[in-house]
């Protein structure tokens, strides 16, 4: 059966029901290869002898596309259902090239973890990048470290520094050493920053953290999102802003207003080390005044338009030069306005949204997003004032914290005008990240390999796969499941999953078009994801089993978990002896795995109730009880019990105060382990559930045409990349696709 007929015939449900009942399915075109390699063997690829050198004259190219989250039966069906155009990024590629119906990512199956598993071809036990947050078991207990900014290939614990020899590679390395070009736009991985533990650098930004072209992931410039709501008593006239709107162009048709006093006010420091914070103890001082205009010629009061400005410079006319934006003009109805924090060192900037705005001001309710930047790490930082001066500063991303009202001010804001916010952060930053990664294409026409990160549409999916008839549809009220779901917000939400995924199509789109029909483009993503109905409390669950929680840390994102003790001569400061620590490891392993949902109305697809389907614990016999043993599945700074839980369940979301599920005891913030969350989507859980697969879809002139993979892993993509590339791979756990290849 060719490509289009399958995609014709197999539904969304049908191919994942498919799916979970292959038992050792082989690749297409690889009989008895079921991809299942157990132990430390690792896979080298350096077989050249097929045609991945010139086409039609032309050096082959692949530019990589990750869209974080996309779940490949969503977009089978959203092809199927049009919701995602045929002549779109995602259908035009799938039926030009080849596509795999799952593709197997890392453990756990978690953002860092797998991305840095798709650009090594490497398991997170030789990448040593076991989660999104962890503890480096050389440091102390309470510290944590990121996956995104954490030694990739791990690092020497004594002496503490780099390693001489790192487990894992990035491509982007092996690919330079051997004469290539490559460029990475926001990739996790490539930001050119140095990476320290305990104050002493482990890993140098050159060569494992630098490409050509390295455009590093944006981060908080140190004020987060802030929602407002004024009336028409916060307006008076000021003539004086009223000439300063008609010398800049703007006029308004009814009576200028602006606040009679700034909206709010911070600081920023002018340095490029350092950003900005609320209050007013760095050196560039910041006051924020809104002025109301009306720009609609109908006659009538109708104040339809926003005007941000800087009191202490005024509105100015420009013309701005990115990253410079003057005043933002912020239109109800329409997109966020980029504000930048001019004479920000670290070129930090904003935006405001508008939310309501009544044609007399009587209501007026409007969002400042988070405060941003891309990191001016040095070796890169030449590359960043490119994109700074050429697309602008780094946009703010969908912010989970403005729907969880977890940021001030937005407690009273209605539940539409929220969302709507959302939907607008997620339309302007990924078109954003789609032109860091065009201008990546066309100022690097010569690059081999360009690798683009896109942020949707997990972000989407996170907050909106309302999708369980477990899962609540009101977070503080435990009736809210079931038959009492509201749906016009399931229905609503489900709107919102497939904005998110039309967003990230464009950008594919955008991308593609740049790259040029000779180009190789694969998309991937990271990880699928799961709805989930019960947020978890690890410390109160282990307290709850008898476990002393005072001596070990727990690391968790999403339903994974690191657990750690706090070991003499292992962790800095370490304070439990060699029996102790092992009677510990002992118990969290038997809590963890025995750990229930006695309530039926949640765990009733579990077998045995089970909340947890991997527990993993460090072996205790290879060494003299330094904590330091490896495995198969337990690497370098993995905890001494690695845990994932079943779909349904999440270490996030739990809710200050907590709400008990229905059926539930009241909820104890001492005891209670399992509650109602406040979002809805996860990632994270075992990779070999179909639920959790990646997307894989590629097509180019090295590429097969209908092509059907059955069964992949994502650490195959980088050794299939390099074999396009007539490069040879090191260091790989994974294995080129030879099958998609001509």
């Amino acid at each position: 059966m060719n490509l289009k007929t399958l995609l014709s015939v197999t539904s969304a449900m049908t191919l994942v029901a498919s799916l979970a009942c292959i038992a050792t399915p082989a690749r297409a075109g690889q009989d008895g290869d079921n991809g299942d390699r157990g132990g430390d063997s690792r896979g080298h690829d350096q077989d050249h002898d097929h045609d991945g050198g010139e086409h039609h004259g032309r050096k082959p190219r692949v530019v990589m596309i990750s869209l974080d989250g996309a779940k490949p039966d969503f977009i089978q069906k959203f092809i199927e259902e049009g919701v995602l155009p045929r002549d779109g990024g995602l259908a035009r590629l799938s039926r030009r090239g080849a596509v795999a119906l799952q593709n197997v990512t890392a453990s756990p199956s978690l953002t860092a973890v797998s991305h840095i598993a798709i650009a090594t071809g490497s398991t997170a036990v030789h990448n040593d990048i076991p989660s999104n947050t962890f503890e480096p078991i050389v440091g102390p207990i309470s510290g944590s470290i990121s996956g995104f900014a954490a030694p990739i290939g791990g690092y020497n614990e004594s002496p503490l520094g780099p390693s001489p020899q790192p487990t894992a590679l990035p491509l982007w390395v092996q690919l330079r050493q051997q004469g290539k070009k490559v460029v990475t736009a926001t990739w996790p991985g490539g930001d050119g920053a140095d990476i320290s533990i305990n104050k002493t650098v482990v890993q140098s930004a050159q060569p494992i953290r630098v490409t050509d072209y390295t455009v590093p992931f944006g981060a908080f410039g140190g004020i987060g999102a802030q929602g407002f709501s004024l009336s028409r008593s916060d307006f008076t006239p000021d003539p004086a802003i009223v000439a300063a709107l008609q010398a800049a162009g703007h006029f308004s048709f009814s009576p200028v207003l602006v606040t009679t006093v700034p909206i709010e006010s911070f600081s920023c420091s002018s340095a490029q080390t350092a950003t900005c914070t609320n209050g007013a103890t760095l050196d560039v001082k910041y006051s924020i005044r809104v002025a109301a205009i009306d720009t609609s010629n109908d006659r009538k009061v109708n104040y339809d338009t926003l005007v941000f400005f800087d009191a202490n410079k005024g509105i100015t006319a420009g013309p701005f030069h990115a990253p410079s934006t003057g005043p933002a003009y912020a239109k109800f109805g329409g997109e966020n306005a980029p504000f930048f924090f001019e004479g920000s060192g670290a070129k930090v900037g904003a935006a405001y949204f508008v939310s309501a705005l009544s044609p007399d001001l009587s209501v007026v309710r409007f969002a400042r997003y988070g405060a941003n930047f891309i990191p001016r790490n040095t070796p890169v930082i030449g590359d960043v004032d490119d994109i700074n001066n050429n697309i602008g500063f780094w946009r703010p991303q969908a912010d989970f914290r403005i729907p969880e009202r977890l940021s001030p001010g937005f407690t009273n804001f209605p539940d539409l005008e929220i969302e709507t916010m959302f939907e607008d952060m997620v339309k302007t930053f990924v078109r954003y990240q789609a032109e860091i990664g065009e201008r990546a294409i066309k100022t690097h026409p010569d690059a081999d390999l360009v690798m683009v990160y896109i942020e949707q549409p997990d972000g989407s999916e996170h907050q909106f796969l309302l999708t369980d008839p477990r899962q609540g549809t009101n977070p503080t009220d435990p009736n809210s499941i079931g038959a009492n779901q509201d749906p016009a917000k399931v229905k609503r939400y489900a709107s919102y999953i497939r904005f998110a995924y039309q967003t990230a199509d464009k950008a594919v789109k955008q991308i593609a078009d740049a790259a040029g029909r000779n180009s190789n483009v694969i998309v991937v993503s990271d990880h699928g994801f799961a709805p989930f109905h019960t947020s978890v409390n690890l410390t109160n669950m282990l307290r709850n089993a008898g476990v002393d929680t005072s001596k070990i840390a727990i690391r968790t994102s999403g339903p994974a978990a690191n657990i750690y003790v706090n070991l003499q001569n292992r962790e800095l400061g370490g304070t439990v002896d060699l029996a102790t620590y092992r009677a510990l490891v002992a118990q969290i392993t038997d809590a963890v795995k025995n750990a229930v949902d006695p309530n039926a109305q949640f765990n009733y697809s579990l077998k045995e109730q089970r909340i947890f389907t991997v527990v993993e614990t460090r072996p205790l016999q290879c060494d003299a009880g330094t904590g330091q043993c490896l495995s198969k599945t337990i690497g370098q700074d993995f905890g001494d019990v690695f845990a994932l839980m079943a779909p349904g369940y999440n270490f996030d979301g739990v809710q200050n105060p907590g709400v008990a599920r229905k059926g539930d005891a009241a909820f104890n913030a001492a005891t209670t382990a399992l509650s109602m969350p406040n979002f809805y989507g996860a990632h994270g859980h075992d990779p070999e559930l179909p639920v959790m697969s990646a997307t894989f879809i590629a097509a180019g002139p090295q590429i097969r045409q209908d092509t059907v993979v059955r069964r992949m892993r994502n650490i195959d993509v980088a050794p299939t990349i390099m074999r396009i590339l007539g490069a040879a791979p090191h260091q790989v756990d994974g294995e080129a696709l030879r099958e998609i290849l001509r």
